[in-house]
């Protein structure tokens, strides 16, 4: 299923998470993660809220930097891999809708939009992970991923 929350309720959700966020640069990704997740038949709330948890709230503190414009921490594998570039922040969250979409649907389901996640073929089997449970111990070796990525989809139904 497609986002519930529209692009206003993202933002507000943000927000009330990180006070000290740019609200112009919040608003500007919420509705670039609406559109180009509906595009794609991706769920933006579940998109949004994994942005959220990889980057703490647009706080970053790990390996990827705000300038690389990766809200999901793509080729992100260590000091020596900080994680993959990209031009712009809309082209950035292309790449993790993008990502998602390899993890969620079947080999047969084709991109809208021309290719800019880099590791978009090394998700095999192709829709592996169909739900957030199922990032757990494939998007992430965190054994509570999908656990707090639920946790914060449950809090993004107050907004």
């Amino acid at each position: 299923a497609l986002g519930v929350k529209d692009s206003y309720e993202l933002e507000k959700f943000f927000m009330a998470n990180n006070p000290k966020a740019d609200n112009k640069k919040v608003r500007r990704l919420a509705g670039y993660y609406v559109s180009e997740a509906r595009l794609e038949g991706i769920n933006s709330d579940i998109a949004f809220v994994q942005m959220c948890l990889e980057t703490g709230f647009l706080r970053f503190g790990g390996l990827v930097k705000p300038w690389m414009h990766n809200y999901c921490g793509l080729g992100s594998t260590g000091r020596k891999n900080p994680g993959d570039r990209f031009p712009s922040e809309v082209i950035g969250v292309r790449a993790h809708i993008q990502h998602l979409h390899a993890y969620a649907t079947p080999a047969g389901k084709k991109l809208k939009n021309r290719l800019v996640d880099k590791r978009y073929s090394y998700v095999q089997p192709r829709g592996k992970a169909p739900t957030v449970w199922k990032l757990t111990g494939t998007w992430s070796v965190d054994r509570n991923y999908g656990k707090k990525l639920d946790s914060l989809l449950n809090q993004l139904e107050k907004y």
